[in-house]
């Protein structure tokens, strides 16, 4: 029944099927009731909060949704979806923590519902960084900072020497990097306003664009950046603030 319940969390997302609700407790419902000839194959279950498993009752999808046809459709499209990519990410799930095992690093997994039972009655705010401190066996929560960092990959750029039009032929030809000690990518300072962002530097002027996190890129004058990080693929911003105590542990 473990499985079947892991199953159903992964095809319906998490959500009522019904409704759409979501961080709701949920129930394993069947799309088609038994009593109507409904199996309990994972292709004919499904999720949905009590309140709908209660209206719903002995009524069949179709019955239920008659006035909501959309809905119905996209439902029964769902069911027949296979499990194939969920039991694909498990399996990568599995072999990843098996290789870091190997590592001799200290590697914890839990599952979803224990992380969200240890986030809930530590009285946490639902959050990405959060959820990542409340995985597994949790003893003491304590926070240094209220804003996290976001790290975002990227990338290291391409290595295409040329643009090229539909037919394969070169339009341009990209220009050699750095440009004038600089790479797209890199991060600088504008020294009139004190903003940091990110530079792209021009192989035919001394203008640069430069791009504020929020703003519109402006073109500006090399003259007037001073570098403050070189590209490392990543780019980097301030999550908004969380609502949590940093002076007291949550236990």
């Amino acid at each position: 029944m473990i499985r079947i319940r892991k199953s159903c969390l992964e095809k319906w997302k998490r959500k009522c099927t019904y409704c759409g609700k979501k961080d709701i407790p949920l129930q394993v419902e069947h799309i088609q009731p038994k009593s109507k000839g409904g199996s309990d194959r994972v292709s004919n279950l499904c999720l949905a909060c009590e309140k709908c498993n209660q209206k719903k009752g002995n009524q069949s999808v179709g019955e239920f949704l008659r006035k909501k046809p959309q809905i119905r459709s996209l439902i029964l499209k769902q069911a027949k979806t296979s499990l194939r990519d969920a039991a694909t990410v498990n399996a990568t799930r599995w072999k990843l923590f098996n290789s870091l095992k190997e590592t001799g690093l200290i590697a914890t997994i839990g599952s979803g519902g224990q992380t969200k039972f240890n986030r809930t009655t530590r009285k946490l705010p639902k959050a990405h960084c959060i959820d990542a401190a409340c995985v597994g066996e949790v003893g003491i929560v304590e926070f240094k900072t209220q804003q996290p960092l976001q790290a975002i990959c990227r990338g290291q750029g391409g290595r295409q020497k040329a643009a090229v039009n539909k037919y394969g032929y070169p339009i341009r030809y990209n220009p050699l990097k750095p440009i004038k000690g600089w790479c797209s990518g890199d991060i600088g300072k504008n020294l009139e306003t004190g903003e940091v962002g990110r530079v792209n530097p021009r192989s035919k002027s001394n203008s640069f664009n430069f791009t504020v996190t929020g703003k519109k890129a402006k073109s500006i004058h090399v003259s007037k950046l001073r570098l403050v990080q070189r590209k490392d693929g990543y780019t980097y911003k301030f999550c908004s603030l969380l609502t949590i105590n940093v002076q007291e542990n949550a236990v």
